[in-house]
C-alpha cells in the first residue's frame, strides 16, 4: 500500500494511493498515519478495504509528510561506498549516526528555504525506512519485523553550518525545510527489495546523483538492529540511510542550492518530490 497525508500544513487528513492514482480518503478509518496507526493489526485493516468504497480526494490536495507526529529523526552518514569516496572519507567500522530535528519536516513538495547566513545549502537523496513496531535490542535476523515501509527522503545539509560551526552535523541538518518525506510511506511488503532500488535527484533538470540503494555500506536490518542496540525505537521513527554520490559538495568546483532553483528526486517504487527553492523568510 502507498500511505499518505493531505491537505493543509497541520491540518493534514490521512489517505492512501489507489493502483489507479487516485487518492482515497482514510479518515474514518483512522485518525492520521502516524505511530499509533502503523502497526501490523491496522496495516492488514486498510489492506483489507476496497479502495472503491472510500471518498476520492481532490488531485490539486497538497501531499503533506507521509508521516505525522515523528517521534525521532535519525540518519545515518557516509552509508554508500560512492559517496564516502567523493567525500574523500574512509568507510565507516559502524553506522555513523546523527539525527535531524523533527521540526525541519515537510511535505515533498513544499518549498525548501535557504536559511539565514547560508553559503553553502546542499542536496541528499535518500532512503526513508519508517518504524511501526517498537524495536529494543532487536537481532539483525529479526529487525525487519519491525518495518513499517518507506519512503523518499531529501536530507538536505547546510555544509558550513555542518563541518565548520563546532559541535555535530545537527547544525547543518535540521533547519526549516530540511526534511522532506514523502510522497507515500510505501508498506514493507510492497517492496520486494529495499537494496535495489535506483535512485536520482536532479536540479534545474540537471542530474547530479543517479544510484541504487544496492551501494549501501550497512543495509536496513543491520542499521535498525544497530540502532536498537543504543536507544529503542518507536512507531513512526524515521532513519534516513544515507545518500550516493553526486552532492553538491561533491562537485568540482562544488555547487549549492539558490534561491528559484528547483528539485526533483525520486526513488523507485517510492515516488518522486519536486521542490523549489525560496530564501529564507
Amino acid at each position: 500500500m502507498k500511505l499518505l497525508r493531505y491537505g493543509t500544513v497541520g491540518v493534514e487528513r490521512p489517505g492512501l494511493l489507489d493502483d489507479t492514482g487516485t487518492i482515497r480518503d482514510l479518515s474514518a478509518v483512522v485518525s492520521d498515519i502516524s505511530g499509533d496507526t502503523l502497526d501490523q493489526h491496522t496495516l492488514t485493516k486498510i489492506a483489507a478495504l476496497d479502495p472503491a468504497t472510500l471518498p476520492a480526494v481532490d488531485s490539486g490536495e497538497r501531499i503533506g509528510p507521509c508521516v505525522a507526529n515523528v517521534g525521532k529523526f535519525i540518519c545515518i552518514g557516509l552509508n554508500y561506498e560512492d559517496h564516502a569516496e567523493e567525500s574523500g572519507m574512509e568507510l565507516p567500522e559502524e553506522p555513523v549516526v546523527f539525527f535531524k530535528a523533527t521540526s525541519a519536516i515537510t511535505g515533498p513538495n513544499d518549498v525548501v528555504r535557504i536559511p539565514r547566513g547560508s553559503v553553502a545549502t546542499d542536496w541528499e537523496v535518500e532512503l526513508g525506512v519508517v518504524i511501526g513496531k517498537h524495536a529494543s535490542y532487536v537481532n539483525e535476523e529479526d529487525a525487519m519485523a519491525h518495518v513499517a515501509g518507506y519512503c523518499v527522503i531529501n536530507d538536505l545539509s547546510e555544509r558550513d553550518f555542518q563541518f565548520h560551526r563546532s559541535g555535530q552535523w545537527v547544525k547543518g541538518k535540521s533547519c526549516d525545510t530540511f526534511g522532506p518525506i514523502g510522497p507515500w510511506l510505501v508498506t514493507r511488503d510492497e517492496i520486494t527489495d529495499p537494496h535495489n532500488l535506483a535512485m536520482y535527484l536532479e536540479v534545474n533538470g540537471h542530474r547530479y546523483q543517479d544510484g541504487n540503494t544496492k551501494r549501501m555500506h550497512f543495509n536496513v536490518a543491520f542499521i535498525v538492529s544497530h540502532l536498537s542496540q543504543f536507544m529503542s525505537l518507536q512507531p513512526g521513527d524515521i532513519i534516513s540511510t544515507g545518500t550516493p554520490p553526486g552532492v553538491g559538495l561533491g562537485q568540482t568546483p562544488p555547487v549549492y542550492l539558490k534561491p528559484e532553483d528547483k528539485m526533483e528526486l525520486g526513488i523507485e517504487g517510492l515516488g518522486v518530490q519536486r521542490q523549489h527553492v525560496k530564501p529564507s523568510l
